[in-house]
C-alpha cells in the first residue's frame, strides 16, 4: 500500500492567541488604572501660595460660578450635601473632601458648603486653588 503524502505549501503563524493576549492586556490596564473624575465646569480658582497636590481618592464637591453645588457629578442642593457625603464617606477609605469652587463665589456660600462637609463626617476638608494640580 502506498500512502499519499500531503504537501502543505501554506506555513503561517496563527495570530489568534496574539490578538487575545493584546485584548487581555488592554482590559487589564483599563481596569487597573485610576481616573480622576473632574467635572467640566469653567471655574476660576482662587490662588494660594501654600498650595499642594491633592490625592486622587478624595471626594470632590464642586461649586460653579452660579452657586450651584455638585457632588459626584450630580447636582445637589446645599442642604442635601451632608446626607450625600455621609453615604459616600461610609464606603470611602479616605475621609477627605476637596471643595472646588470659583473665585467669584461668596465666602458665606463656601463656608456653608465646608460646614456641611464637616458635619457629614469628613476628617479633612480642603479648598482647591489655582496652583493645586491633582
Amino acid at each position: 500500500m502506498r500512502f499519499r503524502q500531503r504537501k502543505s505549501h501554506e506555513i503561517g503563524v496563527d495570530m489568534s492567541p496574539l490578538i487575545d493576549m493584546v485584548f487581555i492586556l488592554l482590559i487589564f490596564f483599563m481596569v487597573s488604572s485610576t481616573f480622576v473624575k473632574d467635572m467640566k465646569l469653567d471655574l476660576n480658582r482662587p490662588g494660594a501660595s501654600s498650595a499642594s497636590k491633592a490625592s486622587s481618592k478624595v471626594i470632590r464637591v464642586f461649586i460653579d460660578n452660579a452657586g450651584d453645588t455638585y457632588v459626584d457629578a450630580q447636582p445637589v442642593k446645599t442642604w442635601a450635601i451632608q446626607g450625600k457625603l455621609r453615604d459616600m464617606l461610609r464606603t470611602s477609605t479616605e475621609k477627605s473632601v476637596l471643595v472646588i469652587t470659583d473665585d467669584s463665589i461668596s465666602v458665606d456660600k463656601l463656608i456653608e458648603v465646608v460646614d456641611q462637609c464637616r458635619m457629614a463626617g469628613a476628617s479633612d476638608v480642603a479648598v482647591a486653588t489655582e496652583k493645586e494640580v491633582g
